[in-house]
């Protein structure tokens, strides 16, 4: 049994796997993850990812690990399936903004009525990676993010797949004047909804180094495509099972990142008008 005893093995359970039936029926899978977010009412839990992949979408379902005595039952899967799952969706206010969330209590409710409790971490909104901290990182920093590229994951223990890359445009700058960076990594579908987090170094006077830090700093959302017109353009990252689209298109290994910032303005807007 794996003791969760580490950042790196708590961020295995902020990401939750969204598998899908699209409406030409074809199945497909992306990534969603939880944010601890605290209102003036308190604090309230969202799920988190891409509204491309949550609209026009005829079914869908979340995968979670099942707790038992606090602990995560590993590869114990417990399946929400959420009906009318495109209208269950609060997207971005902005239809720019690739971004849709859903509040994690009534879904929690659902599975306990089943006999069922769900093992997460989330991300805390309050320690995101905001514009008064980017003067620490430098223009090319490590990144790391989590997901489900291509589909792909451990199917018996229910893990995630672990992705490094760098920054591949200054964090402190916003590409194209939005509030997203590019990153300088395989991104595949199904990794659509990964979060994407900087690895932060605390400088140490100890001979040895202080151990990282992670801090979440966006949403992966698009990948760029050299097309057959030699034009390169950047693309929303479909549902693993939509790969096949891109048929004459060549990935060129950077990933489009919303930043942290679009994600705190989501979640301020859903409470603005749903929390009292």
């Amino acid at each position: 049994m794996m003791e969760i005893d580490s950042q790196i093995k708590r961020l295995l359970f902020n990401t939750v796997r969204v598998d899908i039936v699209l409406d030409d029926g074809t199945n497909g899978t992306g990534t969603a993850f939880i944010v601890d977010h605290r209102h003036r009412t308190g604090m309230r839990r969202f799920i988190v990812t891409n509204r491309h992949l949550v609209e026009t979408v005829r079914r869908g379902g979340l995968v979670f690990t099942q707790k038992r005595g606090g602990k995560p039952m590993i590869g114990q899967r417990f399946q929400l399936d959420i009906e009318d799952f495109a209208a269950a969706w609060f997207v971005h206010p902005d239809p720019a903004v690739d971004l849709a969330i859903v509040p994690l209590a009534p879904l929690e409710t659902a599975a306990h009525a089943q006999g069922t409790e769900l093992y997460y971490h989330g991300i805390d909104s309050r320690l995101t990676l905001g514009a008064p901290s980017f003067d620490q990182f430098d223009a090319l920093e490590d990144v790391l993010f989590i997901g489900y590229p291509s589909g792909i994951w451990d199917h018996v223990n229910l893990m995630p797949i672990l992705r490094r890359g760098t920054t591949a445009t200054p964090l402190a700058l916003n590409f194209e004047g939005r509030d997203e960076f590019l990153i300088d990594a395989a991104v595949f579908p199904g990794s659509s909804g990964s979060p994407v987090f900087v690895v932060e170094h605390p400088k140490s006077a100890a001979l040895r180094p202080a151990k990282p830090s992670y801090r979440f700093a966006g949403v992966v959302a698009a990948v760029f495509f050299r097309e057959e017109t030699n034009e390169i353009v950047p693309v929303p990252v479909p549902a693993s099972a939509t790969v096949a689209t891109f048929t004459g298109a060549e990935m060129v290994d950077l990933g489009l990142v919303i930043k942290a910032k679009a994600v705190l303005a989501i979640l301020d807007a859903y409470c603005a008008r749903f929390v009292e």
